[in-house]
């Protein structure tokens, strides 16, 4: 499989250019002329598509190719960065240019032969865009909109969907040469309600790495059914109460908060910088007990895995915190080389265009004992929250600000009323202490997430099982 992953790389990035491995060498030796301590190229072919339903028409469709190289030697902690979106000879040599120019030092560091890197294959190698034909595409639409227009109050309905295929080659100056082929779809579903002149929103999505036939007409009941029972649900809520209370977290998208919250917390420039809540925290304990989180990009097929890292690493599991105490950082190679830590697959950026930085992968706490019933009989008065749109986080002290778009009031340990305006406020380490207690029922996400970083959004999953945080701020509705 790496065989071929480097072949379609080459035929594709490299042979159309008249480029070889002689001339990657060549380049690296340029770059590391001026005593850079690393230095790569990043090479990446991608499509994109999108489809767009509303209002009952197909209102919008897009396709797009980019093609491009990003040229990067590190000196220190400083980073010298060129890019052109025009791959040939004479504009890399431009972009190399560029990028030695910021160099400090004189010295030499001698080139290593090129090697091949084995990839974790957790994806197929297949285009998803040409996965089912167009005509299917617009039927897979057409189906969202007759089926939610079957249901009551249904003030209108938006679905999309959208695929990429990316190719990437990376060439090192250590000679490893690391190619991936990463697929990913996505399906959303914005349905809108109206009754009694009350409008509200639910949504339901899902995707991963894969190709369109993933979304079986099952598969696509389930998010309707999803953006159905938000939408109902905030029809009937009620003003959310505020004060300090209890709050139960659902399982899987709500692990948003945690990556959020802890998850960037835990990356390792922030560490390094002592920029972080998490700093200088190593082996102490700064969860309760039971409580274990790990950073995991192998897993099969999710949004937010890769085979390969973007400096031609092999994604890993990393535990974060392991029974309440902390156990590392998620690293990418200049952060890891001046903490003097190893690597932990976790250097990623959005493009070519783009500079690496560590980022997370699929971010999620482990099961704990409880069964979910359990952790909400155990509740006199508090929220129930299964949904959350978007939050706030400020990285030095782990303080957020989240609201929940679907939510529940808790009393004498039944789930009860719908709740409108839940605002979750807190503190991501302190609310590490507060959690008494941990289900059995972990989820990843749909396939849904995003993160954002410095300017740059790469695909991400998240999950939990269904937790219990024994006091948080809630504000609600006045």
């Amino acid at each position: 499989m790496q065989n071929t992953y480097i072949d379609i790389a080459t035929q594709n990035l490299l042979i159309p250019h008249g480029i070889d491995t002689s001339n990657l060498s060549n380049m690296l030796d340029k770059l590391m002329s001026k005593g850079a301590n690393h230095a790569d190229l990043y090479f990446q072919y991608s499509e994109h598509e999108s489809w767009l339903l509303d209002d009952g028409l197909i209102k919008a469709g897009s396709y797009s190719i980019d093609k491009g190289v990003g040229v990067r030697s590190i000196y220190g902690d400083k980073t010298a960065f060129a890019y052109t979106d025009q791959i040939s000879l004479e504009t890399l040599d431009k972009a190399i240019t560029t990028n030695i120019s910021i160099g400090k030092s004189n010295s030499c560091i001698k080139i290593e032969p090129f090697y091949t890197a084995k990839p974790n294959i957790l994806y197929k190698n297949i285009n998803p865009l040409n996965s089912i034909s167009s005509e299917k595409k617009i039927e897979l639409l057409n189906y969202i909109d007759d089926k939610v227009r079957k249901n009551i109050h249904i003030k209108n309905v938006i679905a999309s969907l959208s695929s990429e295929y990316e190719i990437i080659l990376i060439a090192r100056a250590d000679g490893k040469i690391a190619s991936d082929i990463r697929p990913l779809v996505r399906v959303s579903i914005r349905v809108m309600v109206e009754k009694d002149n009350r409008h509200e929103m639910g949504s339901g999505s899902g995707g991963g790495r894969f190709g369109y036939e993933y979304f079986t007409y099952e598969k696509i009941d389930e998010y309707i059914q999803d953006a159905l029972a938000v939408a109902y649900n905030n029809l009937e809520s009620i003003s959310a109460p505020a004060g300090n209370m209890p709050v139960v977290l659902g399982s899987g998208w709500p692990g948003v908060l945690l990556h959020e919250a802890i998850g960037h917390g835990l990356e390792g420039d922030f560490n390094r910088k002592g920029s972080s809540a998490f700093s200088n925290k190593i082996g102490q304990q700064v969860a309760s007990k039971g409580i274990t989180i790990v950073d995991d990009g192998t897993l099969v097929n999710c949004r937010g895995s890769l085979s390969i890292d973007d400096e031609g690493n092999q994604s890993q599991c990393n535990v974060l915190i392991e029974d309440g105490i902390l156990k590392g950082y998620l690293q990418d190679e200049m952060n890891a080389r001046l903490m003097n830590v190893p690597v932990t697959g976790n250097g990623r950026r959005e493009s070519y265009a783009c500079i690496p930085m560590p980022r997370m992968t699929n971010t999620y706490m482990l099961n704990g004992k409880y069964e979910p019933q359990e952790i909400i009989n155990s509740v006199k008065n508090g929220i129930y929250a299964t949904h959350f749109e978007g939050g706030q986080v400020d990285i030095t002290n782990g303080k957020f600000v989240f609201t929940a778009s679907q939510a529940f009031l808790i009393e004498q340990g039944k789930v009860t009323k719908p709740l409108k305006g839940v605002t979750l406020i807190g503190s991501g380490p302190e609310s590490l202490n507060y959690i008494s207690m941990v289900g059995n029922d972990l989820a990843l996400d749909s396939g849904i997430g995003i993160c954002g970083k410095h300017g740059q959004s790469v695909p991400v999953g998240v999950g939990q099982p269904t937790l219990l945080i024994d006091n948080m701020t809630v504000g609600g509705v006045a």
